[in-house]
């Protein structure tokens, strides 16, 4: 496992529509990296769980309380330069401001991307997850993909995840 020295340690987040891969691809590149993982869905207000529990998306007023959460999280390990990697689905190009602006600094993004059918598929296929594959079509419709300012790289998830893992961490320096 490769540890990058305490100042070069990166904030990233790997972001994307529920069933992307977020959670996979972010706790191994955290380990890759000797740096914290967070997983977003834990700072979710239950209220938000189940919400989306229930078969009915977030508003932008469901998701501001649980983006300061991740952001407040962020700065922490930023502070303590530690690093992190964080699974958010971070979908809007203001929620990733949003994020940025906690840790006052550089944020790299990696957005997990596939088709419809092929996250569809896993979504079906996963067990125990509060998120039904129902609201997927809204995560869809309110997908932003990151533009040239944001320090973001698309993925293909339609790779392997040991190939994923390796383009993620190129993609960030390591």
């Amino acid at each position: 496992m490769t540890t990058l020295p305490a100042i070069e340690k990166p904030l990233i987040v790997v972001m994307g529509v529920a069933g992307s891969g977020k959670t996979t691809i972010a706790s191994g590149l955290a380990e890759k990296l000797g740096v914290p993982f967070v997983e977003g869905d834990s700072l979710h207000p239950i209220a938000n769980v189940k919400k989306m529990a229930g078969g009915i998306p977030l508003s932008d007023e469901d998701r501001w309380p649980w983006l300061q959460a991740i952001g407040e999280r962020m700065e922490v390990e930023r502070l303590t330069r530690h690093g992190v990697v964080v699974s958010c689905s971070a979908l809007k190009h203001a929620y990733r401001d949003c994020l940025r602006r906690h840790v006052h600094g550089k944020v790299y993004f990696i957005l997990l991307d596939g088709s419809r059918e092929l996250i569809t598929d896993r979504m079906k296929k996963r067990k125990g997850h509060f998120m039904p594959a129902a609201l997927l079509d809204s995560q869809f419709a309110t997908l932003e993909k990151p533009t040239a300012d944001e320090h973001a790289v698309i993925l293909d998830i339609s790779h392997p995840v040991p190939t994923l893992l390796a383009e993620a961490a190129q993609s960030v320096g390591a």
